[in-house]
């Protein structure tokens, strides 16, 4: 398979390369507009000049199999487009942009192509967070943390208050049929934002708190008098009378820990076996963001 990965930032070569690089069978290639990060990160993956590309023409004239799509989110709409339209099975880090109108053309966009589109969000995979969708969730509670980082509303939301949107509608045992928020900003900047989710049986509550002392990720499902929780996908105690305490192996690589190198196989194995992925639930979580992000802005009066 010939694969593209596009954009070669902090997360690309910590998480997606080291498992797309370990793949067997895999022809890759990369492509980012800045050469001395370009040839750093190619010479560490051994790649030939032929692999190395500049620019996203050039990318694309290699007649790919996959991308990865790890750009900043401003450059996403841009650059998945063009792949799409090239008819290339695309994976593109969460959110797909940060407008929902641009959001929402791309998973046409695919659908009417008949290409893949997949969004990365690696939390349904990580080993902790999948266990959690077996255990009875009469009650979930996801808190994802920061240390003095409040952030314009927009890009705090779509950036990363996304992966608690997405994770709550993955672990919900039902429909939602009620819908709750709250955020405190201050000076134009979103200190907390506070989602619960309502259905027939159940309550999840998602926080994030930017203003936290600690950065932390703590998840926990409840139901039929037992617990169980997962602290920094890492360490997941399950409570039923005594606690007990399983913790992520010595040698289990950090993208496996956070279900990425999981997302990724999945992904290539879709595309290996010419199975459609649609990005259709995927936009769900991002029409919920839009909510969460104007309801916070309506609020503060900033709408």
């Amino acid at each position: 398979m010939k694969v593209g990965c596009i954009g070669l930032g902090d997360i690309a070569q910590k998480a997606y390369l080291p498992v797309l690089g370990a793949q067997p069978g895999i022809d890759l290639h990369l492509q980012t507009r800045t050469p001395a990060t370009l040839q750093r990160v190619a010479d560490s993956l051994h790649l030939p000049p032929g692999q190395r590309h500049a620019d996203l023409d050039a990318l694309l004239a290699q007649n790919l199999d996959a991308a990865f799509v790890h750009a900043p989110t401003a450059a996403h709409p841009e650059i998945v487009t063009r792949l799409l339209e090239a008819g290339v099975p695309t994976y593109v880090d969460k959110p797909l942009a940060y407008e929902l109108a641009d959001s929402t053309r791309l998973v046409r966009l695919a659908e009417e192509r008949g290409v893949s589109l997949m969004v990365g969000f690696n939390r349904r995979y990580a080993p902790g967070y999948a266990q959690c969708a077996e255990h009875p969730r009469e009650l979930i509670l996801l808190q994802k943390n920061r240390a003095g980082l409040p952030e314009e509303p927009r890009t705090m939301i779509l950036d990363d208050f996304i992966h608690v949107v997405d994770t709550l509608r993955f672990l919900v045992p039902g429909p939602v049929d009620d819908v709750t928020v709250h955020g405190r900003m201050r000076d134009g900047l979103l200190h907390h934002v506070v989602l619960q989710l309502g259905g027939d049986g159940f309550t999840a509550l998602g926080v994030m708190n930017r203003l936290s002392g600690s950065a932390e990720e703590i998840l926990e499902v409840s139901g039929q008098d037992t617990k169980r929780q997962v602290v920094n996908l890492a360490e997941t105690i399950d409570h039923k009378g005594q606690p007990t305490v399983r913790r992520r192996g010595d040698w289990v690589p950090v993208a496996r820990q956070r279900g990425i190198e999981q997302a990724v196989l999945s992904f290539l194995d879709a595309v290996r076996a010419g199975r459609p992925l649609s990005a259709r639930d995927a936009l769900e979580t991002h029409d919920l963001c839009e909510r969460v992000l104007r309801t916070v802005l309506e609020r503060a009066g900033a709408a």
